[in-house]
């Protein structure tokens, strides 16, 4: 059997978080022998959204691809960055003239790897339906890779899942983002495709997903809009989950779940 393992991270939420991730990094790939690296950068600057520097700090830490969601437009530098950055994408279902890309094709161990991002449209944004976005990218790509990941970035648990269903076979590794609660119902459906509702997030342990507690009960407790904050010298949990691919099968034989402390 000819093995190609993908670290999927979930969220990662802040800066103090980007740090430990960036250096927890290289020896969990070192020890689950990890081929590819892909997470979720959206929340990766501080307060939230993505921004070129921690960007390019993750990108430079041995991350290869970073996926987002709803949130990459929180920073402005983002529109420029995310156009000229293509191993930075965001969901494929914007409309057409929305900066950046939904899909990549990335070179790994002689592999090329075709990642995708969508978003979710039960309870966000209205955008176009994500299983035609993710057709029109098989279709585009078809031919062109050796094994393909999408991250899908979501609310609802059920559309999560009727995607992966939808998919089953036709793409080898589905994951959820977006709850920053790592789910425990991965499965390999029948025709191989490896799944896992939701990565979790990358953030502080004592937090409300990742941001201060008091912004969040604050907001709900009065209703008004806060600005989020992030926790600052916090212990860190990495949430994720490494995906083992049989490359000459074609299919997902294993998934193991991710859960480490961060100092």
């Amino acid at each position: 059997m000819s093995v190609f393992r993908v670290l999927a991270l979930g969220d990662i939420v802040g800066k103090e978080s980007t740090e430990k991730v960036c250096r927890a990094l290289p020896a969990i790939k070192r020890d689950y022998r990890i081929d590819f690296t892909v997470a979720n950068g959206e929340n990766a600057a501080q307060g939230n959204g993505l921004d070129r520097r921690t960007a390019e700090t993750l990108l430079g830490s041995g991350i290869d691809v970073l996926t987002s969601g709803n949130h990459i437009w929180q920073k402005r530098d983002i529109m420029e960055y995310i156009d000229e950055q293509p191993y930075v994408l965001r969901p494929a279902n914007y409309p057409k003239g929305t900066p950046g890309k939904g899909a990549v094709l990335f070179q790994s161990g002689g592999r090329r790897i075709l990642v995708m991002n969508v978003l979710g449209t039960v309870y966000l944004e209205p955008l176009s339906c994500p299983f035609a976005a993710v057709e029109e990218m098989l279709d585009a790509y078809r031919g062109g890779y050796d094994l393909s990941i999408l991250d899908v970035h979501a609310e609802a648990t059920s559309e999560k899942l009727a995607l992966a269903n939808y998919f089953d076979g036709k793409i080898d590794i589905i994951f959820g983002t977006h709850t920053h609660v790592q789910t425990a119902d991965t499965r390999i459906f029948p025709k191989g495709t490896g799944y896992l509702t939701d990565l979790g997030m990358c953030g502080a342990v004592d937090s409300i997903l990742g941001v201060s507690v008091d912004c969040i009960v604050t907001k709900f407790r009065t209703r008004m809009p806060v600005r989020f904050e992030n926790p600052v010298g916090a212990v860190t949990e990495l949430n994720g989950a490494v995906f083992q691919v049989d490359t000459q099968q074609k299919r997902v034989t294993a998934i193991e779940l991710l859960r480490k402390t961060l100092g």
